[in-house]
């Protein structure tokens, strides 16, 4: 669970709707005049776009436009009962919200849940990638482990309020009030149906790195210093699957969007400025 500093929309970010594939999808996005590309950034499990709202105008001022959402089911982008909640829908959702955002191919990037919706978006269309980047995020599913017990969650959802997990996970730990009460806001809000698939996919998605590496697009892989989700060597072993190596993030664990944005963007920005 990515966990914000603070909730504050930073100048020259919008909060918007973006509509595509049947879905209004909640977005933050930052946009300038004549732009060098659009970049996608596609949230994680329990994530939300607030993951990025701090990247967003760190991007911006170095000449691109960005857009980051909630995926299907995700907080404030509402889910239908009909959804697709498949890896496959996901990802149509992300290509989708890249054409509705911008005309020209866009830099995409997934973070953890949302990089395994990445790399399928990369293989099912990638013709709209100018490069893929991949944060905190492995070579398929995440699997079960003692501090994440994802079968247990599995087993809950749908026959437990999602207050009541979510007090669950939050017992014992102290926050500021207004994060306090954004965390319980975004974990209630999701759809249900959105994240059993999600945390099934979690524990069963397939490992498609092979397909990934035949298209050829440029890839960047990173990951927080401490990433206490795939273990580093599997990350390590992924990245040179694909022909590169982990950029490592200081002083952030899983979800360096909010817990370094500034030191996100000095590892990616070379790889970006080398591929627009």
């Amino acid at each position: 669970m990515s966990i914000p500093k603070t909730l504050e929309i930073p100048s020259g970010v919008e909060a918007v709707t973006i509509h595509a594939e049947g879905t209004n999808f909640a977005a933050h996005i930052a946009r300038i005049d004549n732009p060098r590309g659009h970049i996608l950034l596609v949230p994680g499990w329990t994530g939300s776009k607030e993951d990025f709202t701090q990247v967003l105008p760190l991007l911006a001022a170095a000449g691109f436009d960005v857009t980051a959402y909630d995926q299907r089911g995700q907080y404030e982008t509402v889910a239908r009962p009909d959804d697709d909640f498949t890896l496959a829908g996901f990802a149509r959702d992300a290509i989708a919200v890249a054409k509705a955002a911008s005309p020209a191919p866009t830099h995409l990037l997934g973070h953890s849940f949302g990089g395994l919706v990445a790399q399928r978006a990369a293989v099912d269309s990638p013709a709209s990638w100018r490069s893929l980047s991949l944060l905190g995020t492995g070579p398929g599913a995440l699997g079960e482990s003692p501090h994440r017990p994802l079968k247990m969650l599995l087993q809950a959802l749908g026959k437990v309020p999602l207050l009541q997990i979510h007090e669950v996970r939050e017992q014992g730990v102290r926050r500021p009030a207004q994060i306090t009460r954004f965390l319980a806001k975004r974990f209630t809000s999701n759809s249900v149906p959105s994240l059993k698939a999600i945390t099934q996919l979690l524990l069963d998605a397939p490992d498609i790195i092979d397909q990934v590496k035949a298209l050829d697009l440029p890839i960047w892989v990173g990951r927080g210093q401490d990433d206490d989700a795939w273990g580093h060597d599997v990350q390590a072993s992924m990245a040179e699957r694909l022909g590169t190596a982990v950029h490592v993030i200081g002083n952030s664990v899983h979800s360096p969007g909010v817990e370094n944005p500034e030191g996100l963007v000095e590892a990616w920005l070379p790889f970006l400025n080398s591929h627009s």
